[in-house]
């Protein structure tokens, strides 16, 4: 039995194979401090627990849930955008409930890509993105992001790609993601207004992902804040960083009524609902105040600093002003690249830190390190880099 002509230059996920090596050292004694991945490692607020387990015990929420998701949560996704990014949504018609942001670049991709259209990906960017457009039978259109443009698209360069296209079709999605991963670059309102004005100008639907503009952010902005982004523009939101329930599994779409009930038509072939009591629960986490994301924030801005200690160590080069819940560094130039870097103090020190080149070829000399372990393994990671001689 073979596997299908979609499947091909579609290798697994780097992090699903790069923990299984990890787990085999561990297995070997190793004990490898994994500073790879952004799980966050805290739990969520005690209030949304409760409800979680108050809400369970009933015993009539239990069966499938509508497509569209609960009243409940699409009205408290409404007021924290309301709230949060000063935009307003109609809880019934512009907001469809994830399970799990992820699986909304997939049925994007899937409800607007036939074979061989094409979509604007960023290069470095989320790997999800290309694999997901491959899956959809689309064709992966690069744009560079460099250090020296700030990581924001050079839009002269977006018009001659537009003006090439692709062969077997015309370029229909571009893929943008601000606050930027890997690099933790800052969006503003310039930016936003053109890619705004980029996507109506040549019929693009602009996707947006934008799971992390809580993290060391004290303003975050949505696209959709752009007046009339919604003619081009959707936006997928998470609460898996910003509310520690990454393995809750919950995330929204965000756009025009049009636009929802297109990518339904997908989504609602594909699953069942979400469980309601985890919807009631993370309706709770998204009316938590400004203390919820204030402490959040102070855990990581102090991890921060030791990881900033830990690439100063490693002779990497950083901007301090990146947000997220990575650090994005230049490797030295004694290294080919990430991935030697990455390996040497895999095997040496025994912590893993990621290549960057897994996010696309302009990210093969920098690697990236999460926030998401404690001040205690990061300190224990400088000591070993330091005790292996690596620095």
């Amino acid at each position: 039995m073979n596997t299908s002509k979609r499947l091909e230059g579609i290798g697994e996920y780097y992090f699903s194979q790069k923990l299984r090596e990890i787990d085999e050292l561990n297995r070997q004694g190793k004990n490898i401090i994994n500073l790879g991945i952004g799980s966050p490692d805290r739990p969520p607020h005690p209030d949304v627990i409760r409800v979680l387990q108050e809400e369970s015990a009933k015993p009539n929420v239990h069966a499938y849930q509508s497509y569209k998701g609960s009243p409940i949560l699409r009205q408290a996704v409404a007021a924290w955008y309301r709230q949060w990014y000063g935009v307003g949504l109609d809880p019934d018609t512009e907001i469809l409930p994830l399970i799990g942001s992820k699986e909304g670049i997939m049925h994007i991709c899937m409800t607007y890509l036939n074979e061989g259209d094409g979509a604007l990906v960023p290069n470095p960017g989320y790997p999800t993105y290309r694999s997901a457009v491959k899956l959809a039978g689309g064709v992966c259109v690069d744009y560079d992001l460099t250090e020296e443009g700030g990581w924001k698209p050079d839009f002269q360069k977006l018009e001659r790609l537009v003006e090439a296209g692709v062969a077997g079709g015309r370029i229909k999605l571009m893929w943008v993601n601000y606050p930027h991963m890997p690099t933790g670059q800052l969006p503003d309102k310039d930016l936003f207004e053109k890619l705004v004005a980029f996507g109506r100008k040549h019929d693009i639907l602009i996707c947006h992902d934008n799971p992390y503009s809580f993290i060391l952010n004290d303003n975050p902005m949505s696209l959709l804040s752009v007046p009339g982004a919604k003619e081009v523009v959707i936006e997928l939101n998470s609460l898996s960083k910003s509310q520690n329930m990454a393995g809750w599994r919950v995330g929204t779409l965000v756009g025009a009524k049009q636009r929802i009930d297109e990518v339904l038509r997908f989504k609602s072939n594909m699953d069942s609902g979400m469980f309601l009591p985890v919807q009631l629960a993370a309706a709770k986490a998204l009316s938590l105040g400004k203390d919820w994301y204030d402490s959040v924030n102070a855990v990581y801005r102090a991890r921060r600093g030791k990881v900033f200690d830990l690439l100063e160590l490693l002779g990497c080069d950083f901007s301090r002003d990146q947000v997220g819940m990575f650090v994005w560094a230049a490797i030295p130039a004694t290294y080919k690249d990430g991935y030697a870097l990455s390996d040497r103090v895999l095997h040496e020190a025994g912590v893993f830190i990621t290549p960057g080149g897994i996010f696309g070829p302009a990210g093969e000399k920098y690697v990236r390190v999460s926030l998401c372990s404690t001040e205690e393994k990061l300190q224990e990671s400088i000591g070993r880099v330091r005790g292996a001689g690596i620095c």
